[in-house]
This record gives C-alpha cells, sequence and structure tokens, in this order.
C-alpha cells in the first residue's frame, strides 16, 4: 500500500503573488509540500498530517486524481486554507 501511495503521488507546482494596495507591499505565498488525498470532485484536498481541509482554486490541476492519495508542492494561500489558481 506505502508503494502505491507513492506511485501515485504527483507534484502539483502553483505559484502566486498578491500585491497589497494599502501598502505596496508584495507577499509571496509559502512553499508547502502537502501529502494527503483529493476529494471525489477534486475541490478540495485533505493533508495526511493534521487533516486539514484545503480548497483547491484550481481543480483542473487534480482532474484525474480525484479520490487519489497524492503530494502536492505548492505556494499556498496558508491563512485562508486555499491552494492558489495559478498551477503548472
Amino acid at each position: 500500500m506505502f508503494a502505491v501511495a507513492f506511485s501515485l503521488a504527483m507534484p502539483v507546482f502553483a505559484q502566486e503573488t498578491e500585491t497589497k494596495t494599502e501598502t505596496t507591499t508584495t507577499t509571496t505565498k509559502k512553499l508547502m509540500t502537502l501529502h494527503g488525498t483529493v476529494s471525489d470532485d477534486g475541490k478540495t484536498f485533505t493533508d495526511d498530517k493534521d487533516q486539514k481541509a484545503w480548497t483547491v482554486q484550481n481543480p483542473e490541476a487534480l482532474k484525474g486524481h480525484e479520490g487519489h492519495h497524492v503530494s502536492v508542492k505548492a505556494h499556498v494561500h496558508e491563512d485562508k486554507g486555499e491552494i492558489p489558481r495559478r498551477c503548472r
């Protein structure tokens, strides 16, 4: 089972930069590697470590992996619990 989980692992790269209009400061999102399961509809990802559910802003990036255990590497919106739209 352990080998199957890693054979299904798919890295997803996401990068997003947000500019705050009030302060003209650019904030880069935190790069994280998450291991967990994609929901059946592909719109959420549940982390194995703490069972935190992340909202996937670009479900197309995980298409075909619904219900699978994967690894996701992304610059995430940690405070919002979101994996950003721009994924490669």
